[in-house]
């Protein structure tokens, strides 16, 4: 809750049991172990590498690149990509299912309900900027 004061514990557990419906394989779980064999410039960093490697992730989607040092994590076979290339990669491997998947999360907006160029636009502003210009051609 520290991280976002605006909502109530209810509606963040909500949104985890949300998460937890929709990836119930992406909750990794007796991870310490391996939080020493990630060697980064934010220690706090340290637990994200760890659940890759226990989760045996191929690649972290963040912001936060510089804190994810590119040789640190090759040397541990996990790529890491900011979120707008990783956008653009999904689309790329498969235009129609993206699409679809798209208008499936948009539809599931429903409180309040949104546009897809209100999700559209709220990706722009968190700089995914070629991937909202990709979704804009193949929706068009």
């Amino acid at each position: 809750m520290a991280n976002r004061p605006d909502l109530s514990e209810d509606q963040l557990n909500w949104t985890i049991g949300r998460m937890n419906d929709s990836f119930p394989d992406a909750n990794v779980t007796e991870y310490e172990p391996y939080i020493s064999s990630a060697m980064l410039p934010d220690e706090d960093d340290r637990h994200v590498v760890a659940a890759a490697i226990k989760g045996k992730a191929d690649v972290i989607v963040t912001f936060n690149l510089k804190d994810f040092p590119k040789t640190e994590l090759e040397a541990l076979d996990i790529m890491v990509v900011h979120p707008d290339k990783f956008v653009l990669n999904v689309i790329d491997l498969d235009k129609q299912a993206a699409v679809q998947g798209f208008r499936k999360m948009v539809s599931r907006l429903k409180n309040p309900p949104l546009t897809n160029e209100d999700v559209l636009n709220t990706l722009e502003k968190n700089e995914i900027n070629n991937g909202v210009i990709a979704l804009r051609k193949l929706l068009s």
